[in-house]
């Protein structure tokens, strides 16, 4: 290491450190750097203005950028890879790894950028996001599902996992016995942590958002044991199988909440304020003893991307007409 750490990066052991990316709030959106012998990887990237911290981050622990080899990306969201463009600049010897389905987007960003244009407006693109820059095609490579890369000899698994994206993989560490999960295994805000452990909800944001592909996804994950999770929303957990079960419960009421409201008449407030309750109810019931509007404000920008993320999933054709069914069992849709 040659130089003392920053503030925002955390080690986490086994090779592993946690960037705070510094996207809206400290200790939010996380990046992560993996570290086997003199190579490294990184796993998500935060937004373009985060590329400052990542490569601060290698300086501090004595690593060359030539020595990255990989950035991997778990989805194509912004606030997971929206600084992939201008960190593969710097890293000019590193290969993108990313799911089959983000791969074009990655290369064109253009698409990507007019559908975060149409959900967040301009002026939040440009104050939160910054600009998008394309990977040359040839510096990107897809994942097969389960297929393994190597990082200095350290394996690491990709295992493709829809329910929050349909360009989502997780990858699995064995050497940490844990999963890097971007956005399938829920948030967990440092604010909401009581006595080391982590309140969870599931995020359901804009547009591809799917209750049983999300729980078949998390049972995947749940197959292999693991002993910890690296959140992108934020940083590791442990007691999984305890916060798995929790989780799981909290997507069934998210679903339940959307069902409810599906027909007021301003379904994204109904929906927003729906959730902001039930994930603020959850809070304070798991022992989160911040005041009430304290709580209410952390959710805020959250429940309202869930709730459309939401209202996305009962437009969608096929959703729609399985809303409708007698059986009322939102698991089985």
């Amino acid at each position: 290491m040659s130089a003392a750490l920053p503030s925002f990066v955390e080690p986490l052991g086994d090779g592993l450190w946690a960037i705070d990316t510094g996207f809206h709030r400290d200790r939010f959106d996380a990046a992560y750097l993996v570290a086997e012998g003199d190579r490294a990887a990184f796993i998500d990237t935060g937004t373009a203005f985060a590329v400052p911290r990542l490569l601060a981050a290698l300086e501090a622990l004595g690593l060359q950028r030539s020595a990255v080899d990989f950035v991997i990306a778990t989805h194509v969201h912004l606030d997971h890879a929206g600084g992939v463009g201008q960190l593969m600049q710097a890293l000019p010897d590193a290969q993108l790894i990313v799911h089959p389905r983000g791969a074009r987007h990655m290369v064109d960003p253009a698409a990507l950028w007019q559908g975060a244009l149409g959900v967040y407006g301009a002026a939040q693109m440009a104050r939160a996001y910054g600009t998008l820059l394309p990977v040359p095609a040839a510096r990107v490579r897809t994942t097969a599902d389960g297929e393994t890369i190597a990082l200095a000899g350290r394996p690491l698994v990709f295992a493709h996992t829809p329910g929050h994206a349909l360009h989502h993989h997780c990858i699995w560490d064995a050497r940490s016995a844990g999963w890097f999960t971007g956005d399938n295994f829920g948030m967990a805000y440092p604010e909401f942590n009581v006595d080391g452990r982590a309140f969870l909800f599931p995020t359901t944001t804009p547009v591809q958002f799917d209750p049983a592909a999300m729980r078949a996804s998390i049972a995947r994950l749940m197959a292999t044991s693991p002993r910890q999770m690296f959140l992108t929303h934020y940083s590791r957990i442990t007691g999984v199988a305890d916060c798995a079960q929790r989780l799981l419960a909290l997507i069934d009421e998210t679903v339940a909440a959307a069902l409810a409201h599906r027909d007021a008449p301003d379904r994204l407030a109904a929906i927003t304020a729906a959730l902001t309750t039930l994930y603020g109810d959850g809070a304070r019931a798991f022992g989160v003893a911040l005041p009430g509007d304290e709580i209410a404000a952390l959710l805020r920008d959250d429940a309202g991307l869930n709730a459309a993320g939401l209202i996305a999933w009962l437009d969608r054709p096929s959703r729609a007409a399985r809303a409708g069914s007698p059986s009322g069992d939102v698991r089985a849709v």
